[in-house]
Formats: structure tokens, sequence, C-alpha cells
């Protein structure tokens, strides 16, 4: 029994703890009505918009540069001797790149609502490593002292899982959530709004199957005079064999013996079909808070506002992740040099895709004099310039 419990919490998308399970988490989970379709992060990655969306936070935040700084008297400095710093110059793990870790940290959280990674320390108490772990082998406990336990069941691993359970205290977990409801386990979108994403699926599913089985164009066969079974049976799978799927598309219809072919349905235009599936694209864009054109979708797209929706998308998408990003550092990771130390992720790093905005600013800030032409130059990657002679 026990391994059949186990594994049936493994194939459980979303656990959550004891305490969150509640009448209205059980409609969201089991009991809501999609149509027969199971709404889960495998299935909802295959809807392009939700890939697409998932990528361009995960990949967008990936890409932007970190750095620990630690205060000091009359202001703050970089630290590079920090563990942490460590961390993102070699990566998190001996698997990871930093920008790979960020990657899945951030597709594990818009997808399963919570990201989970173990906080690997040395004999001397520094951080070594960050240890991802799939969501779906994690299940958290809240104990009477008021402290979570996450229960991790590795059913297989790069590290060697053998299926048993280990325990993590709360300070060896870095645990970065979506919106929860209860203060403790975040809850995915894909969760929240379970009914547009299995909508979204079904439009996907309705254009695979009108693809693959339609006749284009769709319509009747009409004969002169009453078919037998048999004849009917072979005459629907010889025309079916002939002319339906895609391979087929186009493909000229020879009709001998008094049978005649009748157009009598829509087209997918006609029927609105497309315009249904740009509608389920911006509902799904809408969900995970990103611009249409970010994802692809350029119908309301323009050279002059393409540059404004960029900077939208950093200001209140990337933002808000970055920031809670930093704000789990500091409470889960950096210990005990949590009050000297922060991490700090620049958002600024958008602006290497466009020099002409870049090295504007630039020049604004050495001419208002809050940088020097040297600071640039390192932070642009080049030598500083000579000194020159007085």
């Amino acid at each position: 029994m026990k391994l059949i419990k186990r594994i049936a919490e493994w194939m459980d998308p979303e656990r959550r703890s004891l305490s969150s399970r509640d009448p209205v988490l059980a409609r969201a989970l089991g009991g809501l009505d999609t149509g027969g379709l199971l709404v889960n992060p495998r299935t909802a990655e295959n809807l392009s918009c939700v890939l697409a969306c998932v990528s361009a936070i995960s990949s967008g935040l990936a890409s932007l540069p970190a750095y620990v700084y630690q205060s000091v008297q009359g202001g703050r400095v970089i630290d590079d001797t920090h563990s942490i710093s460590h961390l993102i110059a070699t990566g998190p793990n001996q698997h990871q790149t930093w920008a790979d870790w960020i990657e899945w940290t951030m597709a594990s959280v818009l997808l399963r609502g919570n990201g989970v990674s173990e906080i690997v320390t040395d004999r001397y108490g520094a951080i070594a490593a960050l240890r991802p772990v799939p969501w779906e082998w994690v299940s958290v406990q809240l104990l009477p002292n008021g402290r979570l336990v996450y229960d991790v069941s590795e059913i297989t691993s790069i590290y060697g899982g053998t299926g048993g359970t280990r325990r993590l205290l709360q300070d060896e977990v870095f645990h970065l959530r979506d919106r929860t409801d209860d203060g403790l386990i975040g809850k995915s979108r894909l969760q929240r709004a379970a009914a547009v994403v299995a909508a979204g699926m079904s439009i996907q599913t309705f254009a695979n199957a009108l693809y693959e089985n339609g006749v284009n164009p769709s319509g009747a066969l009409e004969v002169d005079g009453k078919l037998s079974t048999e004849g009917y049976q072979r005459l629907a799978t010889m025309f079916r064999e002939a002319y339906a799927g895609s391979h087929h598309a186009a493909k000229a219809m020879v009709l001998d013996q008094g049978v005649h072919w009748k157009q009598i349905s829509l087209n997918p235009e006609d029927a609105e079909f497309l315009n249904s599936r740009r509608f389920t694209t911006e509902e799904l864009a809408r969900i995970f808070n990103v611009p249409p054109p970010i994802i692809g979708d350029l119908q309301y797209g323009t050279f002059s506002n393409v540059e404004t929706l960029l900077r939208w998308f950093a200001q209140n998408t990337l933002s808000p992740w970055i920031k809670k990003i930093e704000s789990e550092f500091t409470r889960s990771v950096f210990g005990a040099s949590r009050d000297t130390h922060r991490l700090e992720i620049d958002l600024s790093g958008l602006m290497r895709g466009d020099p002409a905005q870049r090295w504007s600013a630039w020049k604004i800030a050495v001419e208002a004099g809050i940088l020097t032409p040297n600071e640039i130059r390192q932070e642009e990657g080049f030598n500083p310039l000579p000194a020159q002679p007085n």
C-alpha cells in the first residue's frame, strides 16, 4: 500500500500540505469542470502560448547579471569573496550554471506554483550548492512550533535517488512561491485559471483533429439510389483512405457511379476558429502578465509600441519576480550574513540588446557625474583608459 500511495503522490502534479487542504482546493484539484481535459504542467506546455510565456519570463530573468553586495560604512560594495558570488560565477551545483538554475526555478514556479532547491553547506557552514528538487517530490508539513519541514521522496534522480524520504528543515530549503492562499504553499496560475487553459487545450485538440482527420473541403457524398450496409462501409473506407488527413490536402477527387460531392460545412475562418485561437492566446498571456508581442503575437505590435511594451514587461512582469528572488535569498540562503549582504539582480541587463539606448544612458550618467568613463568601460568589459599625464 505504501508503494501505491507513493506512486499516486508522484503522479499528482501539485501536492499540498495537509494544512492547506480545504473544500475549495479540493474542487480546484479534482472537481473543476474542464471538459474532461487534464490540466497539468506537462499538458499545458503543449500550448505554444504557455510555453512562450514561461520561456519569456524564465529566460529573461536568467539573462540578467546578479551580484552580491556587502554593506559598508558610507555605502556598499560588490563582495566577490562571498560563497554566493562563487555560485553565481561557477554555477549553483555541478550540473547547472547560474542561468540554468534561475531558468529552472522560474519555470517550476510559473507551472507548479513553487520552486524548491536544497541548500547544501560545507563543513564550515558556507553555502556549497543549491540543488534543485522537483516539486513533485516534495511534501510540505507545518510543525506545531510554526516551522515548515520538507519531506523529499526522490523517486528517480541524477543524484542517485533510491525512493527513500529525506526531511529538510526550513533553513535548508530555498523556496520561491507564486501567490499563495495560506501563506505557506504557492498556487500555480495553471490551477487558478484551469478553465482558461482547458479551453485553449480544447481548441488545440480540435485543430489537430481538423487537420488529421478532416476532409478539405468538408462535406458529404451523395449517391444515386440506396447503398447496402456493405457498400456504405466500403465507400466510406475507400474515401477516407484516399482523401482524409493532411497528407491528402488539395488532392483532386475522382468520383463515378453516380457519387456526388456536396460541401455542407463551414471552413475554420467562417466558424471564427482562428479568432478563438487568438483570443485564447491573449487570455493565456494575461494569466502570466506577459504582453502578447513579447511572445510573438504581433497582431497589436507596432514599431512605436514594442519598445514601450518591452519596458512594461521589465517593470511589471520581471521586476516583481526579481524582488521575490532577492527577498527569498535574504530569508533562506544568506543565513548569518543576511544583515550585511544581499543579492541584487540587475534589470538594466535587458539593455544589452539595445546598444543605442544603453550608450545613451551611459552618456547621461557621465554628464550628470554619476559614473566615470572607466566605471562604464568596466561594465562594458573594456580595460580602463590609461592615466593622462599632468
